[in-house]
């Protein structure tokens, strides 16, 4: 039988306030070496900058957007050796999408956020599919949650290629308590 033991940081409640430890754990899973890339949604691009900041000879970052980001800090995350993506398309949010959107809020807002951030660096072409990635969400702002998958397109997310498909590899991070939005 082969596994592996991984820690994985569960938080009391979502939010902001655990930015700095999901880094931390972040940092500590890049350690084990393997994964190259850490995609970190980001609406202002300040969650991005410090990501970029404390990752920036241990990875290769992607900070993601769906709103415009601040221009300094979006330069900053350049600056810093990141690729900053705003203004984009939420595929999870698109029509058909809602009974897969609502299993990852499922795991917390987070969750679908850092998934979604993967999807659209996948879509981007900025990472390559089938290649283990970070990906980093949060609950309105910072970040809390940070997994480990198998990267894919939107369009092939649940596709008829098994191996294709999303591959949610390992949870890094998350809030034991979820907040829903109504």
């Amino acid at each position: 039988m082969e596994f592996t033991d991984r820690p994985c940081r569960y938080f009391r409640k979502p939010g902001p306030e655990n930015t700095e430890a999901v880094i931390e754990a972040v940092a500590r899973r890049l350690e084990e070496g393997r994964i190259r890339w850490v995609v970190v949604a980001s609406t202002s691009g300040r969650t991005g900058v410090r990501f970029a900041e404390a990752l920036k000879d241990k990875a290769d970052i992607v900070v993601i957007s769906h709103e415009r980001m601040r221009s300094k800090l979006k330069e900053e995350v350049e600056r810093l050796g990141g690729i900053a993506i705003d203004e984009t398309n939420l595929p999870l949010h698109k029509r058909g999408m809602e009974k897969i959107r609502n299993a990852f809020y499922t795991l917390g807002q987070g969750f679908k956020v850092a998934v979604e951030v993967i999807l659209i660096a996948a879509d981007k072409e900025v990472i390559k599919p089938r290649e283990d990635v970070i990906g980093v969400g949060g609950t309105g702002r910072g970040a809390d949650t940070a997994i480990v998958a198998k990267a894919t397109t939107t369009r092939d997310l649940l596709g008829s290629d098994p191996k294709t498909r999303l591959e949610i590899r390992e949870i890094i991070a998350m809030p034991v308590k979820k907040k829903w939005w109504e």
